[in-house]
């Protein structure tokens, strides 16, 4: 999700028809670019949850696998729900060597599950889009008695505020001045920070433990810009707009950094026990 996706909530007025397609036509670059989530985090909320080697979890909103490869090749015994058709293909070929991985293609919502059967229920940069009227209590209703909820949180990488005001904020302005390509790390973790309030403010978890990395990755340029294309703002917006300001990010970090730049995001981990 985009860091405009974790503070507004726009999204949450599309239906669950136009949910599950938003992401369609980009889920290759998606697959291929989005970042994984550091194993000190995926570790640490093992430890919380005190899962054993036989605890079945719950994924809700899998995408490509972003996240599901990392729990599978634990042995865990998975449940993933993706309700978008093209992330669920990507999802399936990812997934092949995990014979304990169970794909079920539809929402969150709409998927009958049975009552208090999961150890936990994770859901990595997924869970804002799920309807908060359904959302807690059907996840608290899938868990076992103490079962815990993990939360796994990337926001897309950046590159650093001085290279972003020099270089790439005057071509915002000219070619999409309505869209922040650069946001402070202290808004990520208010608006993260936020998510998981929301959790415990439903009533159905407690005892929220939060952790967090700052993670630094190296993005060819072309790959930048395809990861651009997967957030929501940049998929919403007129495709010869999006062109435009590509190719011109494009050609004025060629100039100045190569083929290559340097990215950071934050990743967070929030894990809360059903009360």
């Amino acid at each position: 999700m985009s860091n405009d996706s974790l503070k507004n909530n726009w999204y949450q007025d599309l239906n669950l028809e136009q949910k599950s397609k938003w992401y369609g036509q980009v889920a290759d670059a998606y697959n291929k670019t989005r970042p994984r989530y550091p194993q000190k985090l995926v570790k640490l909320g093992l430890e919380i949850a005190q899962l054993s080697a036989d605890a079945k979890i719950l994924e809700i909103g899998s995408a490509t696998g972003t996240a599901t490869t990392t729990f599978a090749e634990l042995g865990f015994s998975m449940v993933c729900i993706e309700p978008n058709f093209e992330f669920c293909q990507i999802l399936v070929r990812n997934c092949t060597p995990y014979k304990k991985v169970k794909i079920i293609n539809t929402t969150f919502e709409e998927c009958e599950l049975e009552k208090s059967q999961f150890d936990a229920v994770v859901a990595a940069t997924s869970f804002h889009w799920v309807s908060s009227e359904i959302g807690y209590l059907k996840t608290a209703e899938a868990l076992k008695t103490d079962g815990f909820l993990i939360l796994l949180w990337n926001t897309s990488p950046q590159p650093n505020q001085e290279v972003y005001q020099k270089l790439l904020e005057p071509i915002y302005q000219i070619y999409a001045p309505h869209i922040k390509g650069y946001e402070a790390i202290a808004t990520h973790q208010k608006n993260i920070s936020s998510l998981g309030n929301k959790v415990i403010d439903s009533g159905k978890f407690q005892n929220l433990i939060s952790e967090e990395l700052i993670c630094e990755v190296t993005y060819k340029v072309d790959d930048y810009l395809a990861l651009l294309g997967t957030l929501s703002p940049y998929i919403a917006m007129d495709s010869e707009q999006r062109y435009t300001l590509f190719a011109n990010l494009g050609k004025t970090l060629g100039n100045h950094h190569g083929d290559r730049i340097d990215l950071s995001y934050l990743s967070r981990i929030q894990v809360a026990q059903k009360a």
